[in-house]
């Protein structure tokens, strides 16, 4: 069975993370990059009061690797969250390949977890990556202690793993869920004024903090209305997807993905539209 799932919000799209695939780093670690450093009093001030920064133990086997190395190896990272904010992986300093980093004079500030400082990335002779890496050495007060602890970041790493399973665009949330259910609902996709599909045997997809998804069997969608797209985005926790657009309709770009290779959590939803 093969299927795909419509929207008109670019928004919707099925990888959107607290605001966009296109806008992963700076998600992951939100900072000021500033020429003159404030004082702490001055970062505080800056502060907003519902903003939280928490820290959890992570019981995976977490690894890192880059040019065919890797550069973090452990047992003992914590899964930083933080208010808006994807999570992200600290990795204690001792299971870190410190040898193949050097530190920048770049610096940049948090007013929730303080100075920022950075390390370059040197692998197998490849050419140097800036930045790549941060570490807070002395945090705010009021911020879990990740004084001896080293992040990275995500898009500019070649590869991370959970276990042995590769993870894709970020560090998957422990609180998180997907739930993939068969359902009879009748589902009914207009687009520019045309049905595009109708269908009384949709999968639902619910996921933690995300809109309700119906997807849809091949054979109840107008499959001549589309036409492949080159667009390809990534979820944590459902996949690779792949997109089509509806011919013929203004904003009908990528209206359309399926998942043909998706997670075992989302496994039902696998070449559905």
């Amino acid at each position: 069975m093969f299927g795909i799932e419509f929207g008109t919000d670019h928004a919707a799209y099925p990888c959107l993370i607290s605001g966009g695939c296109d806008t992963i780093a700076e998600i992951a670690h939100w900072e000021y990059v500033m020429t003159t450093l404030a004082t702490i009093e001055e970062l505080i001030e800056k502060r907003n009061p519902d903003h939280h920064v928490t820290i959890e133990p992570c019981a995976k086997w977490i690894r890192v690797m880059h040019n065919g190395e890797y550069i973090a190896d452990t047992r003992k990272a914590v899964l930083l969250h933080e208010t808006s904010h994807v999570p992200v992986y600290y990795f204690p300093k001792e299971d870190v390949r410190l040898d193949l980093m050097e530190p920048t004079d770049h610096v940049t500030q948090c007013p929730y977890k303080g100075n920022a400082s950075y390390l370059a990335l040197k692998v197998n002779g490849a050419s140097d990556i800036e930045n790549a890496v941060w570490s807070y050495t002395q945090p705010m007060r009021d911020c879990p202690d990740i004084s001896n602890y080293i992040a990275f970041y995500w898009n500019k790493i070649d590869h991370w793993f959970e276990e042995d399973e590769e993870v894709y665009v970020h560090a998957r949330d422990p609180h998180k869920r997907v739930d993939v259910i068969p359902s009879t609902r009748h589902v009914k996709v207009i687009v520019g004024g045309q049905t595009v599909a109708d269908s009384t045997r949709p999968t639902v997809l619910f996921e933690t903090g995300m809109p309700v998804r119906y997807y849809l069997p091949v054979t109840d969608v107008r499959m001549t209305l589309l036409e492949e797209s080159d667009k390809v985005t990534r979820c944590p926790y459902k996949g690779a997807s792949n997109y089509y657009s509806i011919k013929g309709v203004e904003d009908g770009q990528d209206l359309a993905w399926y998942y043909r290779y998706p997670t075992n959590e989302a496994s039902k939803i696998a070449n559905l539209i």
